[in-house]
C-alpha cells in the first residue's frame, strides 16, 4: 500500500441525505496532532475496498492493494484531540467517495497525520468581521472555523452563507440554526436553488448565495454593508459561484488574499 497503513478507525456516520454524510474517524494507536481551522488532511482506502452499492461500476482493480488517497477539509473542532470530522459528498463515478460512502463503524482508513492549508483565519485581525460563504460541503472547513473560534466574548461577527440544490443537503442546519439562536456575534443563511422540488414546499431564501449579499440582506442584519475595512470574506465550494462572488466583491473594493499579498476575500476551490 505504498507505506500507508489503515490506521484510523470510523467510529460515527451521520447520514444527513442520500449521498452526504459526515464521519468521524479516530486514530489508532497515535494521537491526533494541531491543526489549524480551515486546514485539510488525506483520507485513503486500498483499491480492493468495496465500493458504495449504487456508485458506477468499474473494472477490478489492476493493483488491489494501491492507496487511493484524496484530500477533504476537517470539519470539527481544533481544540477536540480525540477524533476529526468529515463532510463528504458522494462523487459516484469517483475513485474515493464509493469506498468511503461504504464505510461502517468500526472500519478502518488510512488518516494522514499532516495537515495542509491556508484557509484559514490566522492573517485576519481580531476586530474584522468574518463572512463565509459555501456551497455544498464547501461548508467544512467554515464548521471548524466556528466551532473553534466563535465565542460570546469575541468582537468579531461570524456569517455563514450555505447554498445547496435542496432543503435536505443543507448539511449541519440545526447546529448552525442553534448556535444563531444563542450567539449574538452569528447569523446564519441558509439558501437553495431548487425550491420547486421540494416535497413539503418551502418558505425560506431561495435563489443562490450571492442573494444574501447584493439583496442587502446581511447587511440589514448587520446594520450596515460590510466594506473592506472592516470585513474578511470567504468563498469556498462550486467554482462559477466563486467566480460570481469574486467579481461582486471586487466591485465592492475587496482584493484577493494571497500568500504575497494580503487581501480581504480568500478562496478555496474544491474542484
Amino acid at each position: 500500500m505504498g507505506g500507508k497503513e489503515l490506521n484510523a478507525l470510523v467510529t460515527q456516520r451521520i447520514e444527513h441525505a442520500p449521498g452526504l454524510v459526515t464521519l468521524r474517524v479516530i486514530p489508532d494507536g497515535w494521537e491526533l496532532p494541531d491543526f489549524t481551522p480551515g486546514q485539510f488532511t488525506v483520507l485513503g482506502l486500498p483499491a480492493s475496498a468495496p465500493r458504495e452499492p449504487t456508485s458506477d461500476p468499474e473494472p477490478p482493480p489492476a493493483k488491489p492493494d494501491k492507496m487511493i488517497v484524496r484530500a477533504y477539509s476537517i470539519s470539527s473542532s481544533s481544540k477536540s484531540k480525540e477524533y476529526l470530522e468529515f463532510y463528504i459528498s458522494l462523487v459516484r463515478s469517483g475513485e474515493l467517495t464509493p469506498r468511503i460512502f461504504n464505510l461502517t463503524i468500526g472500519d478502518r482508513v488510512y488518516l494522514s497525520p499532516k495537515f495542509r492549508g491556508f484557509f484559514t483565519l490566522e492573517n485576519v485581525p481580531a476586530d474584522k468581521n468574518v463572512v463565509l460563504v459555501a456551497t455544498g460541503t464547501g461548508l467544512a472547513p467554515y464548521m471548524s472555523m466556528i466551532r473553534s473560534e466563535l465565542n460570546r466574548e469575541s468582537r468579531r461577527k461570524f456569517a455563514v452563507i450555505h447554498g445547496a440544490y435542496h432543503s435536505w443537503d443543507l448539511g449541519y442546519y440545526r447546529e448552525l440554526a442553534g448556535l444563531e439562536r444563542c450567539s449574538s456575534n452569528f447569523t446564519y443563511f441558509p439558501i437553495i436553488s431548487e425550491p420547486q422540488e421540494e416535497p413539503g414546499g418551502w418558505t425560506g431564501r431561495a435563489g443562490f448565495v450571492q442573494k444574501v449579499w447584493t439583496g442587502g440582506e446581511l447587511a440589514e442584519v448587520w446594520g450596515k454593508q460590510p466594506t473592506p475595512e472592516d470585513t474578511d470574506v470567504y468563498l469556498c465550494g462550486h467554482p462559477d459561484m466563486i467566480e460570481d462572488f469574486e467579481k461582486i466583491l471586487q466591485a465592492e473594493g475587496f482584493t484577493e488574499h494571497t500568500r504575497k499579498q494580503p487581501g480581504q476575500y480568500h478562496l478555496e476551490r474544491y474542484w
